[in-house]
């Protein structure tokens, strides 16, 4: 399969940008095409798959079209711990480029689950505690930006464990509804700053300062990135009255309950392919001694149909 097909869970060309703030009549006509599809809850999102490493076409456009409307699609399949047939998965839906992150493997993928030295920092993941909402590789540099991620459980923990999933578009929505000056502020390039990870003395990696939504190319068409973590010591905001309004509303707008937002606990043999959504974890509890485990992979890639 050639990387480089139809991109998928973007707008289509209706009058230039319409995520830019000052484009309000493009905006208004991609704000109709969105609100337009009902929103799917959790069930309808999930898609049945006979061999993950070789999913039919019937599977692929259910799933497509599940990613068009939401940015995200959850699939189930027969039970495999064959990390091969995740990557296999992903190159069906153009994706290709992996990001090589320090906890990932030489395959790419990294294996999510408990570890003792990593209870700190980035390595939350590694932990049984609450992840907070956030989008992946939020501390990446702007060549690395994570565009797309799978998320595929192999065992899931005894207790807890529940991901929720929102659409980062339905959250550009109501913060563009209530003001563009607040999309404005969080499409500053310096509006969120990642400190430096440093252990021990050592910079393993430098600050990172980027904006909170932006724009990119997508086979010609304009496509919505976030870049954001609901944790507070791991970010600096940029420092001026715009953008302190614009993090307030956005803080608000993710505070319990928010609409749209999907949970689901994922079970053996199941996952989530998406465009980088929002989405948090609930805490959990191993009952055996091999515990829950989930592969990830995250990409420089969006997903295409082709």
């Amino acid at each position: 399969m050639e990387a480089g097909g139809k991109s998928t869970g973007q707008t289509p060309q209706i009058g230039g940008n319409p995520f830019d703030p000052a484009n309000d009549d493009g905006y208004r006509c991609w704000r109709d095409l969105k609100l337009a599809a009902p929103s799917l809850p959790p069930d309808d999102l999930v898609v049945e798959i006979r061999d993950l490493e070789h999913p039919t076409t019937t599977e692929r456009m259910a799933l497509l079209e599940r990613i068009r409307r939401a940015n995200m699609a959850l699939y189930h399949c027969k039970l495999t711990e064959h990390r091969g047939a995740v990557l296999s998965f992903a190159e069906h839906f153009g994706l290709f480029h992996l990001d090589h992150n320090p906890a990932a493997a030489d395959d790419g993928l990294s294996a999510i689950q408990v570890h003792a030295e990593r209870q700190q920092g980035e390595f939350i993941s590694y932990t049984e505690r609450a992840l907070r909402w956030h989008t992946d590789g939020y501390y990446n540099p702007p060549e690395r930006r994570i565009h797309a991620f799978i998320l595929h459980c192999v065992r899931p923990a005894a207790e807890g464990g529940v991901n929720r999933l929102l659409d980062p578009e339905l959250l550009y929505l109501r913060l563009r509804d209530e003001d563009p000056d607040l999309i404005a502020a969080l499409m500053h390039s310096a509006a969120m700053m990642i400190p430096a990870h440093i252990e021990n003395g050592i910079e393993l990696r430098p600050e990172q300062c980027g904006p909170v939504f932006s724009v990119h190319q997508a086979d010609g068409r304009p496509a919505l990135h976030l870049r954001y973590t609901a944790r507070t010591h791991s970010i600096r905001w940029r420092d001026d009255a715009a953008t302190r309004t614009a993090v307030a509303r956005l803080e608000a707008l993710l505070a319990d309950p928010v609409p749209g937002a999907i949970e689901y606990r994922l079970e053996a043999g199941e996952g989530i392919l998406c465009n980088n959504v929002l989405h948090s974890r609930s805490a959990f509890q191993d009952g055996t001694p091999d515990g829950r485990l989930l592969y990830r992979a995250r990409f420089h890639d969006r997903i295409t149909s082709s």
